[in-house]
């Protein structure tokens, strides 16, 4: 079996294909971290100290951080870890020209189709979608909220994805890798006979799941794939849209962890933060080689091996109440050093900023 594909479920998960808390609402989900939260609040005397565990994105990234900002964090030495990228800005009236202006942020960035467009401000993959030519990439701009800002991005193909978490305290000479996600699309094959929306019924996982993959899937649902054709459902690799995810914490290595530690010295003052990237085989990523960075998440990055559909909800918060807590650490570490943790007011501004753009962003792949 290609170390790529998803691992045989164990004895253990094969009571339901997904955890007991994985749909749960996140109203629910979350009320024990927001507890948390505030009680390391009170500890710290700052609701919003994890702004300065990376003092230089935009609340710490929180929220309403700029991808494109991050991603200009990092130096000479990262600087060839990451998908190249082009930042642009969509004019202000609706009837602008905004192609020439992408085509020319392409070409300065060495991109050619197909790319991925994804708005500079967002999350959980909102608004993310492949273009592959010209007329694509028109429409999404065409779609894009005006006077917004983008980012198009190289098209990755390795077929791998993980989320590797990364935290290093300002006085540490060295970081460490404390979680890693494998992520694992949703996939079938075909047998030159069921549709997809059949075959999408005869997976235990997917058919659990089908309530967020067929109506994305459109007319795509009752296309009958030739024997052996593999259909990836969805492009974002989020759990949201059915990607499955697994703990994948043992397969650091210490060539892996010095591979992302070196780069993180390199992306100047980011101390906690989830990489997401795409990797060839995880033979080559154990060994720290043959990946590509698509983005650095920030202070209210999740540690989201805890979608694992084998993971237990006692140990899923005790990694939310981990990693939040070393976020407040450092933090505390670095208001030492005379920074100011990011008001509450203008937190909330970012907030509604961001809100107010997702909710018109076209619709992600």
């Amino acid at each position: 079996m290609s170390d790529l594909a998803l691992p045989a479920r164990t004895a253990r998960s094969r009571r339901s294909p997904v955890s007991f808390f994985e749909f749960w609402p996140g109203w629910l989900f979350y009320i024990p971290v927001v507890f948390f939260w505030v009680l390391q609040a009170l500890r710290y005397g700052s609701v919003t100290l994890p702004s300065l565990s990376n003092p230089r994105i935009a609340a710490g990234g929180i929220c309403g951080e700029s991808k494109n900002d991050i991603l200009d964090l990092a130096g000479t030495v990262a600087r060839p870890w990451i998908a190249p990228y082009a930042a642009m800005v969509t004019q202000g009236h609706a009837d602008a020209a905004d192609l020439p202006v992408a085509l020319a942020a392409m070409a300065g960035a060495g991109l050619a189709f197909p790319v991925v467009a994804k708005p500079d401000m967002s999350c959980n993959g909102v608004g993310v979608r492949v273009v592959r030519d010209e007329a694509e990439l028109a429409a999404y701009l065409a779609a894009f909220p005006r006077a917004t800002a983008l980012q198009l991005q190289e098209l990755v193909t390795h077929e791998g994805e993980a989320g590797i978490f990364y935290i290093r305290h300002p006085d540490a000479a060295r970081g460490r890798i404390t979680s890693v996600t494998l992520k694992y699309p949703p996939v079938v094959t075909g047998d030159g006979r069921r549709a997809v929306r059949a075959l999408v019924a005869a997976d235990e996982r997917l058919n659990a799941v089908s309530h967020l993959l067929l109506p994305k899937l459109g007319a795509r649902a009752d296309a009958v794939p030739a024997p052996g054709e593999r259909v990836t459902l969805v492009f974002v690799g989020n759990h949201c849209r059915g990607s499955t995810f697994k703990d994948g914490l043992n397969i650091v290595t210490p060539a892996l962890e010095a591979r992302i530690d070196e780069i993180m010295h390199d992306v100047r003052d980011v101390y906690f933060s989830r990489i997401d990237l795409r990797y060839e085989s995880l033979e080559a990523l154990r060994e720290g080689r043959n990946f590509k960075i698509i983005e650095f998440n920030g202070a209210a990055s999740e540690a989201t091996n805890i979608w694992d559909p084998e993971m237990t909800l006692g140990r899923a918060y005790r990694e939310q109440f981990f990693h939040y807590g070393e976020s407040f650490k450092i933090g505390a570490a670095m208001r030492a050093r005379g920074l100011k943790p990011v008001g509450l007011v203008a937190l909330a501004g970012l907030w509604r900023q961001q809100k107010r753009l997702m909710a018109v962003y076209p619709a992600n792949d």
